[in-house]
């Protein structure tokens, strides 16, 4: 005897013939979760758009950025976008050459501090025993030697300190707290119900880890990375605004340095240093940004934030948020 579905529909809602297409539907939701975040979605384009001018920004510069001229220290004009140097240089054209190093230390250094600590990090944890005391120690280590100042001392003895170097240097020395957390993660993972079955299966080692411990630990390496970046990041801007590194390859800390050095700011002239300013703020808050939509992401408190409707007595509808009370007035609870 077989029972209509509309019937099962009936008895068990959610169930029968319209069950899967729902299902199906909110499996397909989950997948663009992150993607459909506001703050994610934000900071992706944002630094879509950097990453795109870091690809062509040299090759769509109006000039050279070393070309001299005699517009000197010139305001923002249809000729010059953004304004001139001292020496008649075009800080426009500058600023889109300067893009590709910033973004390429960033990701460069990134790749290695999160490589470094999820080998370190991850094994530290999962393993256990001496190796974990040493991978321990070597993290502490790292852990309180001052990046800054060491990144200083390594690049101004080098004759020259290009962008790959600069960004291996900065990654070797950023990779220590990210380990700490992520084997603080795996320790807390370890035991759990999945990955003993995985043991009691005779999976090996690496597999276990690569296929039951870091699907568990995604949101947290990419929040690391995410934060190596930014750190990278500005690292590379201060080498150069200190006069580190180079000052004849263009990043946006080399603009600052030359403006520093020449007195802009004495000189009125915003629009050798404002530029490069506002460059590095979009870009700290894109990859901020996206952070936030990661947090969210991988946390239901966060995700259902602003989701919790109360009603009053008169009907009308107040959320909750995280962190604050909703506070109505008494014309609302009439």
């Amino acid at each position: 005897m077989s029972i209509p579905t509309s019937s099962i529909e009936q008895v068990i809602p959610g169930q029968g013939a319209m069950a899967q297409p729902a299902a199906v539907k909110k499996a397909k939701r989950r997948r663009f979760r992150f993607v459909a975040n506001k703050k994610a979605a934000t900071g992706l384009v944002v630094l879509g758009i950097y990453l795109l001018f870091a690809i062509i920004g040299p090759w769509v510069a109006p000039y050279d950025p070393n070309a001299r001229s005699n517009a000197l220290v010139q305001p923002p004009s249809a000729d010059h976008w953004m304004g001139t140097t001292h020496l008649g240089q075009d800080v426009f054209s500058q600023l889109l050459t300067g893009t590709r190093s910033v973004i390429f230390v960033g990701f460069f250094a990134g790749i290695v501090a999160t490589v470094l600590s999820v080998l370190i990090g991850v094994t530290a944890g999962y393993v256990g025993g001496k190796t974990d005391e040493v991978l321990s120690a070597l993290s502490n280590v790292f852990l309180v030697i001052p990046a800054l100042p060491l990144i200083i001392i390594i690049t101004s003895t080098l004759e020259s300190a290009e962008d790959w170097l600069i960004a291996l240097v900065i990654g070797l020395t950023s990779w220590s707290w990210n380990a700490r957390v992520l084997r603080a993660q795996t320790l807390s993972l370890r035991r759990r119900d999945f990955v003993e079955a995985a043991r009691a299966a005779g999976e090996r080692t690496w597999r276990v880890i690569g296929y039951e411990l870091l699907p568990n630990l995604t949101a947290v390496i990419a929040s690391g990375f995410v934060g190596t970046v930014i750190f990278a990041v500005l690292s590379e801007i201060t080498l150069a605004f200190i006069g580190v590194t180079s000052a004849t390859t263009w990043n946006w800390g080399t603009i600052l340095f030359w403006a520093q050095g020449q007195q802009a700011l004495a000189q009125n002239a915003w629009w050798w240093f404002v530029p490069a300013g506002l460059a590095i703020a979009v870009l700290g808050t894109a990859l901020s940004l996206i952070n936030f939509g990661i947090d969210e992401f991988v946390s239901p408190r966060l995700r259902s934030m602003g989701e919790t409707k109360i009603k009053t007595v008169s009907g009308r509808t107040a959320r909750m948020r995280i962190g604050f009370t909703p506070v109505l007035s008494k014309e609302s609870n009439r």
